[in-house]
């Protein structure tokens, strides 16, 4: 009789479970929308090497759909699928970070591009955002390093993934925090680098009136809610007890499951 009692208090978990996940889902395509039509409307559009101001706007836009939607995703593949095999949702989580990495990496060649091949080369690394967003993108890729040698990888005694997990675990959202907070930092140094004038380097991009509320600004401050709101939403279900994937009986019992 209990357990027919919990039936409907877990189905109601569930729901809610299914809820916040989809509002993941709508906030992370949200924020990759807004991040293209940003640069894609308000910034000029988009180029590669041939004009170094528009390879820029592929900087936020690939960083957004790597180090927040993506990296999201993965972090939830364990919640989401926990109905699948626990070897086949590691291979999806790696395989989602891996790719989070890639769209990471091809947005810092962006940056750095924009930087080297303007008309007047621009410094590199001088901002905290600069600091934040190398040393983000650093952690992230250790931490796929590190879970791909330690949980994918055969060798690896049990007792040393039980004393990893929590670890990896804590790791998995602390690089999460910072990949929103280095987020805020680039909205934030965009909008006051675009309220000033560059004409040394030919810029023919309009100047940002930040302070008169333009659409523009409202479109930046819009995608840093729907990032922090994001992360937030990812941070509760991955650390709410009741939404955790139950281990199967085959397989390892390791008390802190992804």
């Amino acid at each position: 009789m209990e357990r027919f009692d919990k039936e409907p208090e877990q189905g109601g978990r569930m729901c809610w479970f299914t809820a916040l996940v989809l509002a993941v889902q709508i906030l992370g395509l949200s924020a990759v929308i807004i991040v293209a039509v940003w640069m894609g409307h308000f910034r000029g559009g988009f180029a590669w090497q041939s004009d170094p101001a528009k390879e820029f706007n592929f900087h936020p836009v690939f960083m957004v759909i790597g180090m927040i939607f993506l990296y999201s995703d993965g972090i939830l593949a364990y919640r989401v699928f926990r109905n699948m095999k626990k070897l086949y949702i590691k291979i999806l989580h790696g395989m989602i970070h891996l790719g989070a990495l890639i769209f990471s990496a091809v947005g810092l060649k962006a940056v750095f591009d924009s930087h080297n091949l303007a008309k007047n080369p621009i410094p590199n690394m001088y901002s905290l955002h600069s600091w934040m967003g190398i040393i983000t993108v650093v952690l992230f890729g250790l931490q796929w390093l590190s879970g791909l040698t330690s949980f994918l990888f055969p060798g690896l005694s049990m007792g040393l993934k039980k004393q990893y997990m929590p670890h990896h675990v804590f790791w998995g959202i602390a690089i999460l925090t910072m990949a929103g907070a280095t987020a805020l930092m680039g909205i934030t140094e965009k909008a006051l680098f675009m309220m000033k004038t560059f004409p040394e380097n030919g810029s023919k991009i309009p100047v940002l009136d930040y302070s008169h509320k333009p659409p523009e600004g409202i479109l930046m401050n819009c995608l840093g809610i729907v990032i922090v709101t994001l992360i937030a939403l990812v941070i509760y279900i991955v650390t709410r007890p009741e939404y955790k994937r139950e281990p199967s009986p085959d397989e390892e019992h390791i008390e802190l499951v992804n």
